[in-house]
């Protein structure tokens, strides 16, 4: 099951052409990843007193279809774990009036140790320390988690 973020789009949000900017999706997409993760129990707060931080490797939009003003969206987002390294999320923007799906947002994500200045070898782990409720953001149970030896070994 996604979790899912209702955003209505403001004013401030359209370019000269009358539709969302292009980076307001970028906007909505993080905004929705942070609104799950913290409802998934992550505290920044104690993330940057451990010396973590994340950051993100790789995002990309697919633009499907126009959003104007005043369209409700909701962004619903799916996070997976395809390495302990790494947290993908792909998040679908739908227009409430239609159920048309504007974009898609694809980003992966890894924790940066600040001190290291590297990524963690084991975001995943890290991850299930900080979060009460690691089902919002479909963290899989334990016994499903590739160790960081695991992965490298794999094919």
């Amino acid at each position: 099951m996604p979790h899912s973020t209702h955003i209505i789009i403001r004013s401030d949000d359209i370019d000269a052409n009358g539709h969302v900017q292009s980076a307001r999706y970028l906007n909505y997409a993080q905004h929705a990843r942070w609104i799950a993760v913290a409802q998934a129990g992550l505290s920044v707060r104690k993330l940057a007193a451990a010396g973590l931080s994340p950051v993100e490797l790789d995002v990309s939009i697919k633009y499907l279809r126009e959003l104007v003003l005043g369209d409700e969206i909701d962004v619903e987002s799916r996070f997976d774990f395809p390495s302990p390294k790494t947290i993908r999320t792909v998040q679908s923007l739908v227009r409430r009036s239609d159920g048309a799906v504007a974009a898609t947002v694809t980003s992966v994500t890894g924790l940066m140790n600040l001190t290291e200045r590297k990524l963690v070898d084991d975001a995943v782990g890290v991850w299930r320390t900080f979060l009460r409720e690691p089902s919002v953001v479909d963290l899989p149970p334990l016994d499903e988690v590739l160790t960081p030896a695991e992965a490298s070994a794999q094919p």
